[in-house]
């Protein structure tokens, strides 16, 4: 990392340093330091958390916030030493729930600046935990509409009848049709309320959605194959290309505005300008391990165990490939590595483009 240019976090409009330190008898682990007034340890009386209530009462102030289970061992730390250290720093007093109970984390303090400054420096550390934690759901365009499932059925046995000789084409390597869609970005939802928070975040979207398609479904072509590298002998994913067939960028303006509001919602991290729609066909992922499932990002194995294989001849075969036209009517919330009884990924929430 270079010092001098530290990655930082934005938490409610409040710009915070990440600093990597070592400690003794400790794994490398996270620091975090206010970057901006005041200049003292503890935050001014008009630097008080704004996003969270705290509550006076006889004995100080409080203030419980939401967090999910899972990161509560990154604000404990090992053997207690990272709430000991926000105790003492802050001068506060702070509960968390047993690990696995979910709850409200509870910071008591004399002061109501002791414990905003207690409430933000949580808050930093949760947000880059959270970072950290794989995905456990996506927003997808499903493509599993029958027509196109068929013209994937025939791609596939021609595929592997006229290239099945090519390095590393293999049956094992294609996508389940139940599961054919396009990826528009993906979400760490670590407890129920968070699934609740991007199902409404989701149905807020609709409005924006019908206007941009008018309260129609939009009819969409699957033709043609792209792959993913710079060496078509040396691919791991190969997708099929979809395009409205009115030639209009209504699709692409869609997810790039579901990916806009949900990462204004803080419920997904911005990795492109512009989504990358995508409709995988083949992925080298699924070679060594059946159970790995593709939403566009990497799965359980790693880059190293991956086998690409040579696409030339099936890029050069299939470059037009028409896997069929079908009308799109929905984008979906669906759950990681779970399916319905359909075999498609189970649905956390839904809305129609109509």
């Amino acid at each position: 990392m270079d010092v001098l240019r530290p990655p930082l976090i934005n938490i409610n409009g409040r710009i915070y340093r990440r600093n990597i330190i070592k400690e003794e008898h400790y794994e490398e682990e996270e620091e975090f330091s206010y970057m901006g007034p005041p200049d003292d340890e503890e935050l001014g009386e008009d630097e008080t958390c704004d996003a969270h209530l705290i509550e006076q009462s006889d004995k100080g102030y409080r203030c419980a916030i939401d967090v999910p289970s899972v990161l509560y061992k990154y604000i404990i730390g090992k053997k207690g030493e990272t709430r000991k250290r926000l105790e003492f720093d802050t001068k506060t007093s702070i509960n968390i729930p047993k690990q696995g109970v979910e709850g409200q984390i509870v910071i008591t303090g004399s002061t109501k600046t002791a414990v905003s400054s207690a409430v933000t420096r949580i808050e930093v550390l949760v947000e880059s935990f959270r970072r950290k934690q794989p995905f456990t759901h996506f927003l997808s365009f499903p493509l599993n509409d029958s027509k196109i499932q068929e013209g994937f059925l025939r791609f596939k046995d021609e595929v592997l009848k006229q290239c099945s000789q090519d390095h590393g084409v293999e049956e094992s390597i294609f996508q389940n049709p139940a599961k054919l869609h396009l990826t528009i970005g993906t979400l760490a939802l670590l407890n129920e309320m968070e699934v609740r928070k991007a199902c409404e975040h989701l149905q807020e979207c609709q409005n924006f959605i019908r206007d941009i398609t008018e309260g129609k479904p939009l009819p969409l072509e699957v033709t043609g194959i792209e792959y993913m590298n710079d060496d078509p002998a040396v691919v791991d994913v190969l997708y099929a290309k979809v395009n409205v067939r009115d030639g209009s960028d209504r699709l692409q303006v869609i997810a790039d505005r579901l990916v806009e509001h949900f990462v204004s919602a803080g419920l997904m991290v911005r990795e492109w300008d512009r989504v990358k729609l995508h409709g995988t066909v083949m992925n080298t992922l699924f070679r060594k391990d059946s159970t790995v499932e593709d939403t566009g990002a990497a799965g359980r194995q790693t880059v190293n165990e991956r086998e690409a294989f040579d696409a030339k001849n099936i890029l050069k075969k299939f470059d037009a490939y028409c896997f069929g036209e079908f009308e799109l009517n929905t984008v979906q919330l669906s759950q990681r590595y779970s399916t319905d009884c359909t075999g498609y990924y189970s649905s956390a929430g839904s809305i129609s483009l109509s």
